[in-house]
């Protein structure tokens, strides 16, 4: 089992939190950036090209069965979900075949108001207990190691 991060948007507490579990449950960690972002650590990186969907396209190739993915991207997290042990958004929340067509429906009316030039919320601020139920979720996926 690795856990594997597009790490591009990634907040910074959910990579500690991947880091500290990585090591206690001996798992490979990935994060996988484009040439725009440099990380460092005792972890494998992959670095691709800048690009539209540089970082999706690798992930997409790497992962596994056995792997959990970190993203908020809801079109990668779409297209591995079946391919992976899991996904799960920075938020905590894991991505489903029960949740994943209305979050792709919400993105596509978004920016579909966009087009027409509209205008639409952003993401939520991250909130203090993000990265608490983050931890709890991953953990919970961790059972049995």
């Amino acid at each position: 089992m690795r856990i594997i991060i597009d790490a591009d948007a990634c907040p910074k507490g959910v990579k500690s939190i991947c880091i500290e579990l990585s090591k206690k449950y001996n798992l490979e960690l990935i994060m996988v950036v484009d040439t725009a972002h440099e990380l460092k650590g005792n972890f494998r990186i992959i670095q691709v090209e800048k690009g539209d969907d540089s970082v999706d396209l690798e992930i997409m190739k790497i992962s596994e069965k056995d792997d959990i993915v970190i993203t908020q991207d809801y079109g990668l997290a779409t297209i591995i979900l079946e391919k992976t042990h899991s996904v799960i958004h920075p938020n905590g929340f894991i991505y489903n075949k029960f949740n994943i067509d209305s979050l792709m429906f919400s993105r596509h009316m978004s920016a579909k108001i966009r087009a027409s030039g509209g205008r639409t919320k952003g993401p939520k601020k991250r909130k203090a207990n993000n990265d608490a139920e983050f931890k709890e979720t991953l953990l919970n996926l961790l059972p049995n190691l």
